[in-house]
């Protein structure tokens, strides 16, 4: 519970219909295993209790008599557990006949929670309808133990010592009916929405459900459990599909054996999922005042975590999707940098070519911008400014990938430029401090720009999002351009589309998919698409560097990642900071989750205090970054995405 997460379990228990006595039994069971697993929310299906298919049977005094005695006895079993559990069971109240999730815990019935919309099992039985408005139903435990409690549709369920925990019940139909209350519950403030159903299974059904658990965590930034009757509710013409669910903000997180009893145990982030509805004006706008809140209670541990954690929580980690992100980024900025382009006139695109990767996305975004607006990418001029810090291997890089992209390459050495400027300000040229490098940078911004009005065109900026983060940019040097095509992607997402564009170009069936497809056909000799794809493959293999001090044995000196840390870290950092407001503690126990057996605790907290340190001292420069593109739901813009004082 600790940190926001809570663990819950949807369980479909084995089941004989019109059994409550060996009902109970098996409930209890798996009710006492979910809490040793250490679930605190405990879900079964509806009519758990008697099972769901009793047809006629509903109407027979004896079972719905055993019925409310073996709820007492689960009731009663609930006092040793630390757990809100939710039991489906049929309730008879003022002549009709309900089909309730009855809430319990710590030997106490909380609530009943009816179902408005009528599975078709319950609909061909004697079963009415959830009332309008919630009612009270005396409950007694025993000889001298009565209480009252509340039966109703509008009612949440709230955690005294997590009080972000809200939690609300849907039965029967409830889950996919065309009126389900499953949003009046999240406006209410029930953020873990837990369902019980007895549906019929068939061909197509299991991805409906799926759907409906998926899109309802989705649509409500919530947390959807949901447990479904098994084969043992099954009847003379229907099977039952079992099984269990569990999806969170519009993501699968797990799913049990279909037509099988199981169970499936899962942890919910629910600080996460409070920080996504306080980002979406829908939730800002105000609750539904109609509902009872009722309390329970349970103990403040530490959730040993089971869920999969992301190390590269920017990025999807199925392959196809990964693709697919790759086509829509690099979409993206093209349309950004075209519409720009556009926008002003210009026919021509000024980028400072390093030989690094992120020079060499920006260069790809541009031909695809190029493209876009049929320009002939002749009209790219990619500038190369060799100074101290340039190896072979970066030159000889960015001069081929100038080449099989088909732009315009101009070389123009800064070197002589930069000593001058050293002698103005007395600067000596062995001190290799702030001043040695930030000149170089500046330098070479100076060059880029003014070439950009010599040919009427735009400096298209290089850095990245992750660059931004740290403030890892020189101040009025590579800090600023004319549209920063790279400013909503991170270091990491920069690697996943180079390395998307290289398979495209060295695949077979590359031609024309890829930034070099126009240029294949238009020149002879070597092929374009296998030339690009070698060149990107080495660039990806190069450290990442902003080559300001002079190379040692020909080889970079001056690796980014020796100085400021692991970009891969630093982008879990930024992700869970800005994405989800999350508190160091939380970001670096998760980070130790994602990257445990690479990173040690001590050296996560050491690269977060980086992070940290370099992320509040370095806004300023953000407070004036140029425009560029938004890809994702992280962005540092702070003409809307990101707002601090400087």
């Amino acid at each position: 519970m600790k940190d926001g997460f809570i663990k819950a379990a949807a369980i479909t228990p084995a089941l004989q219909v019109a059994d409550p006595a060996f009902n109970r039994e098996q409930i209890i069971l798996e009710m006492r295993k979910a809490s040793r697993a250490g679930a605190k929310v405990i879900l079964f299906p509806e009519l758990a209790i008697t099972g769901a298919t009793c047809g006629d049977l509903f109407r027979q005094e004896l079972l719905l008599e055993e019925a409310v005695s073996e709820l007492k006895a689960v009731i009663k079993a609930t006092s040793r557990l630390d757990a809100l559990v939710f039991v489906g069971t049929p309730w008879a109240y003022k002549g009709k006949l309900y089909s309730c999730l009855a809430a319990v815990s710590h030997g106490e019935l909380l609530g009943l929670v009816p179902a408005r919309q009528l599975s078709p099992v319950c609909g061909k039985g004697p079963f009415s309808p959830a009332p309008e408005e919630s009612d009270y139903v005396d409950f007694s435990y025993g000889e001298d133990e009565e209480d009252t409690v509340s039966l109703g549709t509008e009612l949440v369920f709230v955690c005294e010592e997590m009080p972000s925990l809200r939690i609300a019940a849907l039965t029967g139909a409830d889950l996919q009916g065309p009126e389900s209350p499953a949003a009046r519950h999240a406006m209410a403030g029930a953020v873990l929405l837990v369902n019980g159903a007895a549906l019929a299974d068939g061909a197509g059904r299991a991805r409906k459900r799926r759907n409906w658990i998926v899109c309802q965590s989705e649509q409500l930034h919530a947390a959807s459990l949901a447990a479904f009757a098994g084969p043992g509710e099954s009847t003379t013409d229907e099977v039952f599909c079992g099984g269990c669910l569990a999806a969170e903000n519009g993501r699968l997180l797990g799913e049990s054996e279909r037509l099988a009893e199981g169970s499936l145990l899962m942890d919910f982030d629910i600080s996460m999922l409070e920080a996504e509805r306080r980002r979406d004006p829908a939730f800002t706008a105000g609750n539904d005042d109609d509902y009872e809140e009722i309390p329970f209670s349970l103990k403040m541990t530490e959730t040993k975590l089971s869920r999969n954690i992301a190390r590269e929580p920017f990025f999807p980690e199925e392959k196809e999707e990964q693709e697919e992100r790759c086509r829509e980024i690099l979409a993206i900025q093209a349309a950004g940098l075209a519409r720009r382009l556009k926008h002003t006139g210009s026919r021509r695109v000024v980028i400072g070519l390093s030989g690094g990767l992120d020079s060499t996305l920006a260069l790809l975004a541009a031909a695809r911008a190029f493209d876009r607006l049929e320009l002939p990418r002749e009209g790219i001029l990619a500038v190369t400014m060799p100074c101290f810090g340039t190896t072979d291997r970066t030159y000889q890089n960015a001069c081929e990938l100038a080449k099989a992209i088909g732009a315009e390459l101009r070389e123009i050495p800064i070197r002589e430029a930069v000593q001058k400027h050293f002698a103005d300000i007395g600067q000596d040229e062995n001190t290799h401090d702030a001043a040695y490098e930030n000149a170089q940078a500046r330098e070479r911004t100076q060059v880029l720009m003014d070439i950009a009005n010599q040919v009427g065109g735009l400096v298209a900026g290089t850095g990245d999002l992750s660059e931004l983060a740290l403030g890892w940019a020189t101040y009025n040097g590579d800090h600023m351009s004319m549209y920063g095509v790279n400013a909503g992607v991170t270091k990491t997402m920069v690697r996943h589309l180079v390395a998307y564009e290289a398979e495209v170009c060295g695949s077979k069936n590359g031609s024309g998919r890829g930034t070099a497809g126009k240029r294949s056909s238009a020149r002879s000799g070597k092929n374009t698409e296998t030339g690009l794809a070698e060149v990107l493959r080495d660039i990806l293999d190069t450290p990442v560097s902003p080559e300001l001090l002079p190379p040692k044995d020909g080889e970079i000196a001056q690796k980014t990642e020796d100085l400021v840390g692991p970009y891969e870290l630093h982008d879990f950092f930024l992700y869970y900071m800005l994405r989800y407001s999350f508190s160091p503690r939380k970001t670096a126990r998760l980070a130790e989750k994602a990257f445990s057996g690479e990173y040690s605790k001590e050296e996560i907290i050491k690269w977060l205090k980086v992070f940290l340190k370099r992320f509040f001292s370095q806004q300023y420069k953000r407070s004036c970054m140029p425009d560029g593109p938004a890809v994702g739901s992280v962005g540092l813009s702070p003409r809307g995405a990101w707002s601090m004082p400087s």
